[in-house]
């Protein structure tokens, strides 16, 4: 069991959908927490939610490696570590391929995969050491199912729970924990993510919409419990259970949400 109270968290994209209400749940738990966004303007609330529980906060654009040692170098400025790290933060991007400038896709790997990996590679060896810690990466149901017009963001995601599945395996024993999340949408800003190539923005039909603080309250459950595959969300868990025991379903799946995305757009309009 990982228990939060009294353990320091890391908390990337705390500015975001999920980051403030992991802020405000984890501050609940007893945590004390270090905060990190892109920019000063995106964690000012975020700041404000962890109230005295925060221990630090930076702004840092975690696309790039300085960010992420940007991070690092806060935390040894402060003589603290991580005992829990939250790789939350991550955009999206929608079209295919071809029609989504490359700056677009390469930022977005960057952020979404290899931050993760930047940051785990940086606070990993102090939780080895310690004998202690809980890695957290939130992938996506996008994770487990490959949908026209995310190929993009498919690949960050689905590299993300590879990442995190391999890296449990690499950890067992070591008192190291590993803990994936795959939420279905929900109302963050990622819904408002640039699309390129189409006609008429793509719009998700509000029955697929979940509510962050019901995700995030999911997720922490997930870390207490040390599991390593959290679907918080009604919809994540079905397409998990397709993927298991009737994967033939999951192009009709994808061709059905992508004929409704189009009709509430219609409606939309």
């Amino acid at each position: 069991m990982t228990n939060a109270a009294n353990k320091t968290v890391l908390i990337t994209g705390a500015g975001g959908g999920f980051g403030r209400h992991l802020v405000r749940q984890f501050r609940a738990a007893g945590a004390q927490l270090i905060l990190t966004d892109v920019t000063a303007r995106a964690l000012h609330e975020a700041v404000d939610d962890a109230g005295d529980d925060l221990i630090a906060s930076v702004a840092a654009d975690l696309a790039v490696e300085e960010g992420c040692n940007a991070v690092a170098d806060t935390c040894a400025s402060q003589g603290v570590a991580p005992d829990i790290l939250v790789n939350n933060a991550g955009i999206g991007v929608a079209g295919r391929l071809d029609k989504i400038p490359r700056k677009h896709w390469e930022s977005l790997m960057q952020l979404n995969l290899l931050a993760p990996m930047r940051l785990c590679n940086l606070f990993l060896p102090g939780m080895l050491e310690r004998g202690n810690g809980h890695i957290v990466n939130v992938s996506s149901l996008a994770g487990w199912l490959g949908s026209r017009g995310l190929s993009a963001y498919c690949a960050s995601k689905f590299a993300l729970r590879g990442f995190g599945v391999s890296l449990a395996a690499d950890l067992e024993d070591t008192g190291v924990h590993v803990t994936n999340i795959y939420p279905c949408f929900s109302k963050t800003a990622i819904l408002d993510s640039p699309q390129f190539g189409y006609e008429n923005r793509r719009t998700v039909p509000e029955n697929l919409i979940s509510e962050p603080s019901e995700v995030v309250a999911r997720m922490i459950d997930g870390v207490r419990r040390n599991r390593l595959h959290v679907f918080p969300d009604k919809y994540s868990r079905s397409i998990y259970y397709v993927t298991r025991f009737a994967p033939w379903l999951l192009p009709l799946l994808d061709r059905r949400l992508h004929a409704q995305s189009i009709i509430a757009d219609k409606k939309a309009d």
